[in-house]
């Protein structure tokens, strides 16, 4: 083939990073405990029944598991009954957190987003995917910009054939 038609990969050539969020995302299973489920008439907090029922938990099937534990019920729950539960769920579950499932995402992608090595990213041109086949906390995207904006040298979002300038340094 002749150089005058040989195809080439422009955006390979450039030195742009593309970096996807998604590869953060830590993979494991996410399963919610709803305290409604340990109180009396999904209502009212007994202490030796609601001890009872957390000590009857299964924990194998909470084993390196993502938890979030919330509470559906329009019952006020002290907050030592998220200690109790929290208790039985230590050292068996990946991370357990208070409130909804979107909480736990949020608090995961912080976590995976402080403890990521950004270095290879020092003074190089990066692209954000744009478009992503999970969904992503909106957190997360603030937190990468905060992280990327002393060390690149410009920031995008977006696909290589249409982007968004964000900055440059």
């Amino acid at each position: 083939m002749s150089e005058e038609f040989e195809i080439r990969n422009k955006v390979a050539e450039s030195g742009l990073i593309n970096f996807d969020l998604t590869d953060l995302v830590p993979k494991g299973e996410r399963k919610g405990i709803d305290l409604k489920d340990f109180l009396f008439m999904e209502m009212i907090l007994k202490e030796k029944d609601f001890r009872e029922k957390v000590a009857a938990i299964d924990v194998e099937a909470y084993r390196d598991a993502y938890v979030y534990v919330y509470n559906s019920a329009d019952a006020i729950v002290p907050l030592w009954a998220y200690f109790l539960i929290t208790a039985r769920l230590a050292g068996v579950t990946k991370k357990i957190v208070f409130g909804n499932r979107e909480d736990l995402e949020v608090i995961l992608m912080h976590n995976a987003i402080q403890r990521h090595d950004f270095e290879e990213m020092r003074g190089k041109r990066v692209l954000v995917k744009g478009c992503t086949d999970k969904e992503i906390p909106e957190n997360a995207y603030i937190e990468l910009v905060e992280q990327l904006q002393p060390i690149v040298k410009s920031l995008m979002f977006g696909e290589a054939c249409s982007n968004v300038p964000i900055l440059k340094n």
